[in-house]
């Protein structure tokens, strides 16, 4: 990712069970990766990072973007870049304000904000896919459900964030970086 090419901390939020974060310490060795996600899910992610990680990778830790402040005293508390993936979609509307507001409490000025998955635009989905995706995302539970661009953009702005790329991805999904 060229937008990290000058970055050397990111904290990814969501981590999964630790696909990105594998993936990108391997390919990105100059970047020391922080892949945190909640509670019930880390000891999931620790593992895959045990069996295969890089020394880059920092041992996974619990986040859960409604607690504040998200950091403890055993990770920096501020990161010149963040990363999440497939996570605003499956967040309710108040959890994707306070993961904006933790954002802009942990990144750095000149820090970049990258996110990646299903965004709509102007009420408007990407693909006929994307739109029965978020049917059944609301269906399963209705505070969830594919989240409009500016909506978005105007809690990244309320944190100091610009948009400053916009990237079509597979799968219909977007990948978006804001600079703050």
């Amino acid at each position: 990712m060229d937008v990290f090419s000058d970055r050397s901390n990111v904290l990814e939020i969501g981590s999964g069970t630790g696909q990105h974060a594998v993936h990108f310490a391997r390919q990105l060795a100059y970047l020391h990766w922080y892949p945190s996600e909640l509670p019930d899910f880390v000891p999931d992610l620790r593992e895959r990072v045990d069996a295969e990680g890089s020394e880059n990778i920092a041992k996974p830790f619990e986040l859960n973007v409604r607690d504040h402040p998200w950091l403890d005293n055993d990770i920096p508390q501020s990161f010149d870049a963040v990363f999440t993936a497939n996570t605003l979609h499956i967040m309710s509307w108040l959890d994707v304000e306070n993961f904006f507001a933790g954002v802009g409490a942990v990144l750095e000025p000149a820090g970049v904000l990258c996110i990646y998955g299903p965004f709509r635009y102007s009420g408007q989905y990407t693909s006929q896919s994307n739109a029965n995706f978020d049917v059944f995302l609301r269906e399963r539970d209705p505070s969830s459900g594919i989240r409009e661009l500016d909506d978005v953009t105007r809690l990244a702005e309320n944190q100091g964030l610009r948009l400053c790329d916009d990237h079509s991805m597979p799968a219909n999904n977007q990948l978006l970086v804001w600079l703050k």
